[in-house]
This record gives structure tokens, sequence and C-alpha cells, in this order.
């Protein structure tokens, strides 16, 4: 008898590609729902936060969802949460665009800033450093390249952990320009700055990794 199908909401609360990464996490074998319900979010298996646009709009769009509160209690209860691009950047302290600071959901150190490249946005394929011993990327080579639409990034880590019994998150690297963090591993918190639903193979190797660990 197959074990049964790990239980993923993608949060819907007005910003992200909710379809396309219903379809990636239902590919690789999740059984998945969009919703909004924060109830709902609360009791699935893993809670995957999407986000495209302005910083602030994810913001206010989080924040009008209850999305702020789901992240936190489902991390203080050690319930596993994912977010992608601009679902990745708003877990961060605050977010700089236009001059404008907003304060993000602070379950991290660090500011969402413009990169500094030549080319902005940064959109296509590019490469990854990934951490060692990465539960995220396993399985997956150096040279796999993965699907960035982002015009910023954290471009410092300022996290340090002193405490020996206290395992330090596993933070991956990309550069455009300049080096920026691409991913995070966290606990029961991971990230991605890039798309894993619109990396194709690789993407789905990602999400299959992830989807493991809940």
């Amino acid at each position: 008898m197959s074990a049964p199908k790990k239980k993923v909401v993608v949060f819907d609360y007005g910003f992200g590609n909710v379809r396309s990464a219903e379809r990636a996490l239902a590919h690789v074998g999740a059984d998945v729902e969009i919703t909004g319900d924060y109830d709902k979010a609360m009791n699935a298996d893993g809670v995957l936060v999407p986000g495209v646009g302005a910083f602030a709009a994810c913001m206010q769009g989080l924040r009008a969802a209850r999305g702020d509160w789901l992240v936190g209690r489902r991390l203080s209860g050690g319930r596993p949460v994912m977010g992608i691009c601009v679902g990745m950047q708003v877990l961060f302290e605050r977010g700089i665009e236009h001059g404008v600071e907003t304060e993000g959901l602070d379950e991290w150190p660090g500011v969402v800033e413009p990169l500094k490249a030549d080319v902005v946005p940064h959109m296509g394929w590019n490469t990854v450093t990934p951490a060692a011993d990465s539960q995220l990327f396993a399985g997956l080579d150096a040279d796999t390249r993965y699907y960035f639409v982002h015009s910023y990034a954290v471009r410092e880590w300022s996290l340090e952990v002193t405490n020996p019994n206290i395992r330090a998150p596993k933070v991956t690297w990309a550069t455009h320009g300049e080096p920026f963090v691409a991913a995070v591993e966290n606990g029961p918190l991971w990230a991605t700055q890039f798309h894993p639903e619109k990396s194709g193979d690789a993407g789905a190797q990602l999400l299959t990794n992830w989807i493991g660990t809940l």
C-alpha cells in the first residue's frame, strides 16, 4: 500500500503564479490545493508562499490574508513553509524599492535591495552555488541552471549562529552582476529566489526534495 500524498497548500493572497506552482507540485506527487483559507493552510503538511511584483504590494496582500500570522505560527510549531521569488524576499527584515522601505516578515535579518548589474531585471537561466550538504539541491549537478526573474535581491547574509546546539541556515548563492542569496534552508523554512515551477526537470527535482521532508 502506497503512502498517502503530502497535502500542500499554495497560499493564494493575490500575488504569485499559483497555477504554475500547483501544476509543478502535482506533477511531483503532492496533493495540492490553492487557497487563501487560513485554517486549511495551517493544517497542511506544507505551505508554499509564491510572490511576484513589488515587495510592498506583496506584504500588503500577505498581511490582509493573515499570511504573516500563518507563516509565524507554522514555523513556531516546526511546520514547513517554502517561499518563492518575492515569497522568499518578504521573509527578510525589510525591502527597499524606489527609495521606499517596507517591513518584511523578519524571519531572517537582511535587506532586499536593487541588484547592481549591467542588465536588470535578471531574467533567464543561471547556475547557483549550493550550500554544503544541501537537502534542497540533493541530486542536482553543480552546472544545473534555474530560472530567475527579479530586479531585487538580498546581497548580504547577516545571520550568524553562535550556539553550537543550533544548526546554522544553509545559504545558496548565485551571481548576476554581484553575488546574491539564491536559496535558504533554515529548519522548516526553505526559500528560493528563482522559480522552481519554471525550472523544468531541475525544479521538479528540487520540489521533490522539499516534499520529501514534509
